[in-house]
């Protein structure tokens, strides 16, 4: 079945805005170099603003050649309930009290490790929060850990290789730390339900083995950098009011019920206002809420699913015309170019594919959900926070993916050898 014309310009607009984020720390350089034209080079350079940018130009297209009807049509046809989420989600892990929180819980375990206080917090926020995030989703986990990076390591003046190598464990570690439930992982959520996935056949289908991997890269991460990493000072900023257990209660309840009805954007969302309401009653226990960071994710999210849409005319039957063994390691590199979550929801609308072609699938997209930006829907929350520690305020797509490599390579081996 051949193309229509919409289709074959969503795919050439999708490659263009793949080429543009791999593209984002040259504009930010010319926005250093050229001040007088600043402005448009810092957006251009901000890979949040990509996809929605170049969805646009897409939803242009379809007006011109198709109607505004026609336009209209396809937008209500997709869902947009990930990014809202991605967006609750990012503001309410990411306020003091619940950060707070999850720092005692990182101290506390750390002091189990008999390793240098540095070493060991550094351990764990690379391995027990990405596979907390099992539990309390991968965005909530991935602006947790991401925060708890920023104020101990990246503002401190850490070296730029560890920079990139923590990075790149934190977003793999990420994408596979959350398979031992059904529901946490965004590439697991589009099919669990589906083919029938509950939380038993994921720990013990994914989860140990993805656990495993997680622990490997964590540990093999600290004691690459373990002597720049014993030489750190890590001190929490002092000076900020302490808060009351009650508060951190209520902070917890309401990222609870985000979770819990995580598919149901009129619940989660209505939530997420009453917790705006009360971080304002109580500010004096409160940072500044990271709603500009939120709604970029969430912005650069709906692009991807606005242009992804296009994209099933010939991602399908690449996926369709794979073996198990090829389509592992083919999810694994599309999921690079390609938001692993889409992959497997292409994957799931298969006539009756076999258990093996399943986890082949889904194995595949959540190995290489860490390569780039674009490769996991958590990553672009991890980059918004980590990216003003790099020079010129950009991390470097190359970068990302060299770091990232090692990791993937030790996911791959955990999901095809165990």
């Amino acid at each position: 079945m051949s193309p229509i014309p919409i289709e074959i310009i969503g795919a050439v607009l999708f490659c263009i805005a793949v080429i543009h984020t791999f593209s984002t720390k040259f504009f930010e350089h010319l926005a250093h170099t050229r001040p007088a034209h600043a402005g448009v080079w810092h957006l251009l350079g901000e890979v949040e603003v990509v996809f929605g940018f170049w969805a646009m130009v897409l939803v242009v297209a379809m007006m011109i050649i198709d109607g505004k009807q026609a336009a209209i049509a396809y937008l209500d046809g997709q869902s947009f309930i990930e990014p809202m989420f991605v967006f609750a989600i990012m503001v309410i892990a990411g306020s003091r009290p619940i950060l707070q929180f999850a720092k005692l819980g990182v101290k506390t375990i750390a002091r189990l490790i008999p390793w240098s206080r540095e070493k060991a917090f550094y351990f764990i926020t690379l391995s027990f929060v990405p596979l907390l995030g099992s539990f309390i989703t991968e965005p909530a986990a991935m602006t947790l850990a991401a925060l708890i990076l920023f104020e101990r390591y990246y503002s401190k003046g850490i070296s730029t290789r560890l920079k990139y190598v923590t990075l790149g464990v934190l977003f793999v570690n990420i994408s596979i730390g959350g398979t031992l439930t059904p529901y946490a992982a965004p590439p697991v959520l589009m099919v669990a339900g589906k083919w029938g996935w509950d939380i038993t056949f994921m720990f013990t289908t994914f989860g140990w083995k993805a656990a495993l991997a997680v622990l490997v890269n964590a540990l093999a991460a600290t004691l690459l950098f373990q002597r720049e990493l014993s030489k750190m000072q890590g001190e929490e900023q002092s000076g900020q009011t302490g808060v009351p257990l009650p508060v951190v209660l209520v902070h917890l309840f309401f990222l609870a019920g985000v979770v819990v009805f995580a598919h149901h954007p009129v619940v989660f969302m209505g939530l997420l206002l009453f917790f705006l309401g009360f971080a304002h009653a109580y500010e004096r226990f409160q940072d500044r809420l990271i709603l500009r960071e939120g709604l970029l994710v969430a912005f650069f999210l709906a692009g991807l699913v606005v242009l992804g849409g296009q994209q099933k005319w010939w991602l399908q039957p690449m996926l369709a015309g794979m073996d198990n063994t090829t389509l592992f390691f083919g999810a694994t590199m599309l999921t690079a170019i390609t938001d692993n979550a889409a992959l497997t929801y292409l994957g799931s609308l298969m006539d009756a594919p076999s258990a093996e072609f399943k986890y082949a699938l889904v194995a595949g997209a959540v190995t290489g959900g860490g390569l780039t930006v674009i490769a996991n829907a958590p990553n672009p929350a991890g980059f918004s926070i980590l990216k003003g520690s790099f020079e010129d305020e950009a991390i470097h797509p190359l970068g990302l993916l060299v770091a990232a490599l090692p990791p993937t390579i030790v996911a791959i081996l955990a999901f095809q050898l165990l």
